[in-house]
């Protein structure tokens, strides 16, 4: 039997409620887009339209694979942070909302700087950096990224956010020292692999079974990249420089202490839309060396 467009959307959306999909509304929505090639506008401007039955064939058969734990992300290809649409692959974790605090703060701290220099540390997807850029006119970026599947989404995204200009890719390692000709910067903002190894076995099948292992794993304690970028990258920050750090649940008073120790100050604590702390940062201090 045909089924309008709305129908089919409101059929998908009840099936998620159903299996306790949190964010049912706009996973449906995305899905029937993504499957018909029509813009949210296109598709409410079609709501009373029939679906041909490739279109409806095709979402029922995505519906299925998400219901399985494929993550509507990575079904899809894409995914919005900040108000920007960015390119996604398995080779990048996917942009949570929870991340947009960490990019708030950043651009809530260089936005007053002139011409300011920004490096999006373990960037997968650029999104952070990207945001960053996209709201502060005068800053450079770049996007550092040991992965080279995920640098070719970074740059994907760069062309995609018309940022072409202003932000660059180049391939690091967050725990290795930096290369002298990186030069110094104003902000360093980074959402390292956080999740202790021993508990990546116990996440969600959405997540441990599609997102990117080396975006997760974080050591014993989840803190190893913490700790590398603490000693490692601050003779990337210039004197006054700011370290931005998302951290896990019930890892921000350890991150605090620990970039206490490498000469931090000004350290703050900043909670997500959830009461959570999410971002730890602080100024760069004299060397405490």
């Amino acid at each position: 039997m045909a089924i309008t467009y709305n129908n089919l959307y409101m059929d998908v959306r009840q099936i998620f409620r159903a299996s306790n999909i949190e964010a049912s509304t706009l996973e449906a929505r995305e899905l029937v887009c993504y499957a018909a090639g029509k813009t949210r506008e296109e598709l409410s401007r079609d709501a009373r339209l029939y679906v041909p039955q490739a279109v409806e064939e095709k979402v029922r058969e995505l519906v299925a694979r998400h219901l399985e734990g494929e993550p509507v992300a990575y079904l899809i290809g894409e995914w919005e942070f900040y108000g920007l649409p960015l390119d996604i692959s398995e080779s990048v974790l996917i942009p949570r909302t929870d991340t947009e605090v960490l990019a708030a703060q950043a651009i809530e701290g260089v936005r007053e700087l002139d011409r300011p220099r920004v490096l999006d540390l373990c960037a997968g997807s650029g999104c952070v950096g990207l945001a960053i850029a996209s709201q502060v006119p005068g800053c450079r970026v770049v996007l550092g990224e040991i992965s080279e599947a995920a640098l070719r989404i970074c740059r994907q995204n760069i062309r995609r956010s018309g940022l072409t200009e202003r932000v660059v890719t180049c391939q690091v390692d967050a725990t290795a020292k930096p290369l002298a000709n990186l030069g110094e910067f104003d902000a360093i903002v980074c959402n390292p692999p956080y999740i202790p190894s021993g508990d990546i076995a116990r996440l969600d099948a959405s997540v441990r079974d599609y997102e990117p292992r080396l975006a997760l794993d974080g050591g014993a304690d989840g803190l190893d990249f913490y700790r590398a970028i603490c000693d490692k990258w601050r003779q990337a920050l210039s004197t006054g420089g700011r370290l931005y750090f998302e951290v896990g649940i019930g890892q921000a008073d350890e991150v605090l202490r620990l970039m206490r120790s490498r000469g931090f100050g000004d350290i703050q604590v900043i909670p997500d839309t959830n009461g959570i702390p999410r971002v730890v940062y602080g100024t760069l201090c004299e060397s405490v060396y």
